[in-house]
């Protein structure tokens, strides 16, 4: 989807979800999907079908705090009483959507807005505990389980070796005709350990964009030197391989939350989806997720 059609209104969307209870992003047949409930409320308000882009589709099981999507929409669904600009959509979807979804912004998008293409980076948090008692249960949902130590200082290693334009094909699952060259721009650990969640450990992951299930690769792998099972280096040798690497462990989704997504000044959004466009290809799935949304 490029320019919205005359008649219609592009509205950038903030999101927030726990993706604990969804089978991923993309709407599927079926199952119940952030994008599925979203769509199906939206179209409830502004009376008609409405199809979403979003800017790093997810997995089951993985979270946002700061997605962005946009969707076209009538001009004549703001002239309702209760819906006359974007923004009414907030107070409209709160009452509408379950507790796990939140809409927290919606405005009329800047001309050549894109949610996807237009986006310069994304950026994720990874939250794991390697404690022997396992997560702290409120934070159950959004902490993975590691259950064995690891050493920072050898994950921190680990992760400055794929700092860069890379092809991390040894970390993505396999989309024909889709590219694996990304520029990750930083893979940063962090011990936040308290009395109540010893070994605990957040990785901060930035890049332009990730293919499908990247991310937890690439926290798994460091996570796998980090225990010993896996060498120093071992990150770094995997660049040169130029597909999936059954050596690289997934890590558990429940840890993984998209935190937001940066965009270039109003003038450049059209220029830099162009770009991207030319880059990526049409087929080719961006953000963690990947193509179908699913893990």
């Amino acid at each position: 989807m490029s320019a919205p059609d005359a008649g219609t209104v592009r509205v950038r969307l903030d999101i927030a979800y726990d993706g604990t209870d969804f089978h991923g992003w993309a709407a599927q047949d079926g199952l119940r999907t952030v994008a599925g409930v979203l769509e199906d409320r939206l179209a409830t308000v502004v009376r008609r079908p409405v199809r979403l882009v979003v800017a790093g589709r997810t997995d089951a099981g993985v979270h946002a705090h700061g997605q962005v999507a946009h969707v076209d929409l009538p001009a004549d669904a703001f002239t309702q009483r209760s819906l006359t600009e974007p923004a009414d959509l907030v107070r409209r979807l709160s009452r509408m959507l379950p507790p796990d979804i939140r809409l927290h912004g919606a405005s009329a998008a800047p001309e050549g807005f894109d949610a996807r293409f237009s986006a310069l980076r994304r950026h994720y948090l990874y939250r794991v505990s390697c404690a022997p008692a396992g997560v702290l249960p409120v934070r159950a949902r959004d902490t993975a389980a590691w259950r064995r130590p690891v050493d920072r200082g050898a994950m921190q290693a680990a992760a400055d070796a794929l700092v860069g334009l890379h092809d991390f094909a040894a970390f993505c699952r396999a989309r024909e005709g889709a590219t694996t060259v990304r520029d990750l721009q930083e893979f940063t650990w962090t011990d936040v350990s308290t009395d109540v969640e010893p070994e605990t450990y957040e990785a901060r992951v930035t890049a332009d964009a990730f293919c499908w299930s990247m991310v937890r690769s690439l926290v798994g792998a460091c996570l796998a030197v980090g225990e010993g099972r896996r060498a120093a280096g071992f990150t770094g040798e995997l660049l040169g391989e130029r597909r999936r690497s059954p050596r690289v462990p997934v890590a558990p989704a429940n840890g993984l939350a998209l935190t937001g997504v940066d965009y270039p000044a109003d003038e450049l959004l059209a220029a830099r989806a162009e770009e991207t466009r030319a880059t990526r290809g049409p087929v080719d799935g961006e953000g963690e997720g990947g193509p179908a949304g699913r893990a």
